[in-house]
C-alpha cells in the first residue's frame, strides 16, 4: 500500500506519513500549514515545474503541508498531482486566479457547474457573479493581493464602492510591494474579513513565503472550502524557519 500525507505533525518537525485510508493523528496539535497561491508552468507566466517546488520545499525544509496551484484565468482539469504527493508527503490541490473589474480572485472548489457558470479566461468578469456563483457551486472566492494598484480590491473601492458577498481576502502575498499587505489587513479589519496568505510564486524560490494556518485538517479541496467558509484562517509569514502572524 502506497503512502499518503498525513497533515497533522509537529511544527518543524517531520512531516508524518500514513498509509491511505488511516486516520493516524499527531498528539501535538491540530491543523496545517498551507500555500494558498501558487502558480506553475500552467500559467502563462508561470516558470515552475509543480515537481520543482516540492523538490525545493523538501530540500529547504520550509514547515509547510502542501500548496494550492491557482492558475491564471482557468481550471487545470487534466494535470493529476497524486505520484508527487506521495513522493514528497504534500498535499497539493488545484484552484484558479481570475480577473474581475475589482482585481484578481483566487477560486476554491472549482466544479464543472462552476466553469460552466462563467468564462474563467474573461479578464473583465463581474466580481457579483464571481463570488454568487463560486457559493452557488459549493466554492468560495477570495480576492487577493487586494492592495496592489489596477489588480487589487482596494484600488477600485472608491470608484466602483463597496462590494457584498465578500466573507475572506488574501492579507498577506508573498509578491505585494510596499505597503500592499498593510492596505489589505487594513481593508479586513474595517469590514471584518477573514484573511488568508499565499506565496503567489510564480518561481521555485518563492514558494512558501507566504502562506494560510488553517485551524482544521484539510485532506482534499472540500475540506479546504468548508474551513475557508467557517473562518478557521490566519494569514502567516515565514521568517526564520518559523511562521509569523500578521502584526
Amino acid at each position: 500500500m502506497s503512502a499518503r500525507f498525513c497533515p497533522n505533525r509537529d511544527e518543524g518537525a517531520s512531516r508524518i506519513r500514513c498509509d491511505r485510508g488511516t486516520t493516524r493523528r499527531s498528539p501535538v496539535r491540530t491543523g496545517m500549514i498551507l500555500d494558498l497561491h501558487s502558480h506553475s508552468t500552467v500559467s502563462d507566466d508561470g516558470r515552475a515545474k509543480v515537481e520543482n517546488y516540492c523538490q525545493w520545499i523538501k530540500r529547504k525544509e520550509i514547515p509547510i503541508d502542501g500548496f494550492v496551484l491557482t492558475e491564471h484565468r482557468l481550471y487545470d482539469d487534466a494535470s493529476d498531482y497524486r505520484s508527487l504527493e506521495d513522493q514528497f508527503g504534500l498535499l497539493i490541490l488545484k484552484a484558479s486566479e481570475v480577473e474581475t473589474e475589482y482585481g484578481h480572485v483566487l477560486v476554491f472548489g472549482v466544479t464543472q457547474e462552476l466553469q460552466a457558470a462563467f468564462n474563467f479566461s474573461q479578464i473583465n468578469l463581474s466580481l457579483a457573479t464571481v463570488l454568487e456563483e463560486s457559493e452557488r457551486c459549493g466554492g468560495i472566492a477570495v480576492p487577493c493581493h487586494p492592495g496592489r494598484p489596477r489588480v487589487g480590491m482596494c484600488a477600485h473601492i472608491g470608484t466602483r464602492g463597496e462590494v457584498e458577498g465578500v466573507r475572506t481576502i488574501e492579507t498577506l502575498n508573498g509578491g505585494s510591494r510596499g505597503n500592499e499587505n498593510e492596505q489589505a489587513a487594513s481593508l479586513a479589519a474595517r469590514k471584518g474579513y477573514a484573511r488568508i496568505g499565499g506565496s503567489d510564486s510564480h518561481i521555485v524560490s518563492h514558494i512558501g513565503r507566504c502562506a494560510t494556518r488553517l485551524h482544521a485538517e484539510v485532506r482534499d479541496m472540500n475540506e479546504l472550502v468548508a474551513s475557508l467558509k467557517e473562518g478557521g484562517c490566519e494569514a502567516v509569514k515565514l521568517e526564520d524557519r518559523a511562521w509569523i502572524p500578521e502584526s
